[in-house]
């Protein structure tokens, strides 16, 4: 019999380690700063995260597991392999974003510091757990610790109906997605009797023939479960209002980390869980995809310019179209026999979204510092009034539209498209196509507001005309910082846009 005593590897568990620690430092030293110096609780957030992202170098060597069985065959429930460090990255660099953006938004939505500090490092110390994680139990986990804080981020501003309205929602989807998830992997439990993954795919493989329906409905049922947290169609009815209802922060936060979080389980499920169903989750992720970029693209098409929160719904909706597109490389590793080199496809897309679409966010915060509706016409004459804020709008936009000199949105688009073409889904890639082409024309009209004249101003008039007062003050550091980051990120991958193509011919997993 084997020893039962486990040595921990520490170091391959640092980045959400050290996220967890600096979030429990943050809670308790609230307890003792003044009102006054509650800022100081952010700079410790973002110096966290950043401790976080730097313990990343270490584990760039080769792959480190622990949490291991000691008695059999090596199965770990903890790995830090190439997979795990590209989604980590993407997750401690989209919260140190987010962590930028909040400076401002605490005090001018007057949210509670320490909370609001709190429940961040919470959420993303739980979101870079799941991509390590290798067993159904430290994944639910994992997706639970990133979901919950999540829940009370939404819901903070209070007092705030549309607040409170947007958190319910937001907690009504998630728990009934859990639920859903949680009664899947006791199905695949009991009908393989394993919760790592290695094992389970090994398990589903030859089951006894009197468990393999409850083994075909524990797989649909964790795949559907993951589909709510993706906000796949028709399980996004969520996005919308709980975007438009979050502080634009956490908005930005559930747009790029959210969903990081629930592809990554999907990916882990199915190419690591699931391999021997791939005839099964392969078509219906394919459908789920072509699903998912139309309604999102047609819903954000229809969005009015003048209505409130218009710009973060448009956002949301757009989200929604995005997250079609990440799913298209997952359905192509379920036809495709090297899964792993499809999976490369949604990460790089997913490396690009992130990086854009929190710039994006980011303009969007600036403008709701003055416009506090942020409608899409509040954003008419900005370059006359913010000019570098317009022009990195401009360029968010268009990488996300897939268009020059976004080059890098462009990039990303064709190895999505690439993936669904060599794993023969050819009219997936057809629906691809057009759901591109819907989503030019609102991505470019948002662009052309951008530099159009201010309303009651005739083009050519002076651009600290009267009509324009208020927008002309000074950006926030923090802010200014996420803003210049995302652009500088978006510039040097469309300047080298061949990392893309680097991730996207590699084998993650």
């Amino acid at each position: 019999m084997g020893s039962l005593v486990q040595s921990v590897d520490w170091l391959a568990i640092a980045p959400p380690t050290a996220t967890a620690v600096v979030a429990l430092a943050v809670l308790v030293a609230d307890l003792f700063l003044p009102d006054a110096r509650k800022p100081l609780l952010g700079r410790i957030a973002v110096a966290g995260l950043v401790l976080a992202g730097l313990s990343l170098l270490p584990l760039l060597g080769g792959d480190r597991s622990t949490f291991c069985l000691t008695t059999g065959t090596r199965v770990c429930s903890y790995t830090a392999d190439h997979f795990t460090l590209v989604i980590q990255f993407l997750v401690l660099g989209g919260a140190l974003l987010t962590a930028l953006l909040s400076f401002s938004a605490l005090d001018d939505l007057e949210l509670p510091h320490g909370e609001y500090w709190f429940l961040l490092l919470s959420s993303a110390a739980g979101a870079a757990l799941l991509p390590a994680s290798r067993d159904l139990a430290t994944l639910v986990v994992a997706l639970e610790v990133a979901s919950l804080p999540a829940f009370a981020l939404v819901g903070l501003r209070r007092g705030d109906s549309r607040s409170s309205e947007a958190a319910l929602k937001f907690f009504l989807s998630s728990v009934t997605a859990t639920a859903v998830t949680l009664l899947g992997v006791s199905f695949v439990y009991a009908a393989t009797g394993t919760l790592h993954l290695a094992q389970v795919a090994e398990g589903l493989t030859h089951v006894d023939p009197r468990l393999a329906t409850l083994a075909e409905a524990g797989v649909a049922l964790t795949l559907v479960g993951f589909a709510f947290k993706t906000a796949a169609v028709p399980f996004h009815f969520w996005v919308p209002d709980t975007y438009a209802g979050a502080p634009l922060p956490v908005a930005a936060y559930l747009s790029v980390i959210g969903k990081a979080v629930g592809f990554t389980g999907l990916i882990l499920v199915t190419v690591l869980g699931f391999p021997s169903y791939a005839d099964v989750w392969g078509p219906a992720l394919a459908v789920l995809a072509a699903l998912t970029m139309t309604i999102g693209n047609v819903a954000a098409l229809r969005q009015r310019p003048e209505r409130d929160r218009s710009a973060v719904r448009l956002l949301a909706w757009s989200s929604v179209g995005q997250a079609g597109y990440l799913l298209v490389p997952i359905a192509a590793a379920g036809y495709a026999g090297g899964p792993g080199h499809a999976i490369g496809s949604t990460v790089a897309y997913a490396l690009m979204y992130a990086a854009v679409n929190l710039g994006a966010f980011a303009v969007a915060a600036l403008v709701a510092r003055t416009s506090p509706g942020n409608r899409i016409t509040d954003y008419r004459g900005l370059y006359a009034r913010r000019p570098l804020a317009a022009l990195a709008l401009g360029f968010f936009l268009l990488c996300l539209a897939g268009l020059p000199p976004g080059v890098i949105g462009l990039f990303a688009k064709v190895t999505v498209f690439t993936a669904a073409v060599d794993a023969g889904l050819g009219w997936l890639a057809v629906v691809m196509a057009v759901n591109v082409v819907i989503a030019l024309y609102y991505y470019l009209q948002w662009t052309a507001v951008l530099f159009k004249p201010a309303a009651g101003q005739p083009a050519g008039e002076d651009a600290e005309a009267p009509q324009a007062p208020r927008s002309t003050g000074r950006i926030p550091l923090p802010l200014a910082t996420a803003i210049a980051l995302a652009a500088a990120l978006g510039i040097a991958l469309s300047g080298a846009p061949q990392l893309v193509l680097r991730f996207a011919s590699g084998a993650l997993l």
